[in-house]
């Protein structure tokens, strides 16, 4: 499937990064299991940005003030992931709803522009919408690429130019 497949396959560094925030990310999420990417972040000084779907920066709020915060949320979330009936693979309904093609790299930092865009149908007919998108502050450490912070649940798309 094109879209499970990693499109800097010649890109060591964005290469790392796309296997970090897409790959491993949805595999744990799927599996509800925080351990599988608990070594990809940097603790000391994480911030999560929560936009609340709107794209004016005047409402957005720090949602995520520690990285226990963070992981808190995001075990809840794949946990009501994990409790749904699914009319079809949600692993394969993320991947294909995932676009993580603009990692802009300076040095040993990035920002990585994640968005989400499709659907995934449910047992009871209806679908969960996949409808947002996140910038990853990313920073190497030890030649190793870890997150250090986001803004996420922006809108997709933004607006105008």
């Amino acid at each position: 499937m094109p879209f499970m497949t990693n499109p800097f396959p010649n890109d060591p560094d964005r290469k790392a990064i796309w296997t970090m925030l897409v790959q491993r990310d949805i595999d744990a999420y799927i599996a509800g299991d925080w351990s599988m990417v608990a070594g990809d972040f940097v603790e000391d000084g994480f911030l999560g940005i929560n936009a609340k779907a709107s794209a004016n920066p005047d409402t957005w709020r720090i949602g995520f003030p520690t990285l226990a915060a963070y992981r808190d949320e995001w075990l809840r979330q794949a946990a009501e992931t994990k409790a749904t009936a699914f009319a079809e693979d949600p692993r394969a309904a993320i991947y294909r709803a995932t676009n993580l093609l603009h990692i802009d790299l300076t040095g040993d930092i990035a920002v990585a522009h994640k968005k989400f865009d499709g659907t995934i149908a449910k047992a009871d007919g209806t679908k969960d919408v996949l409808n947002w998108q996140t910038l990853y502050f990313c920073r190497k450490v030890d030649g190793v690429w870890k997150l250090t912070g986001f803004v996420g649940y922006m809108p997709f798309p933004m607006g105008g130019k």
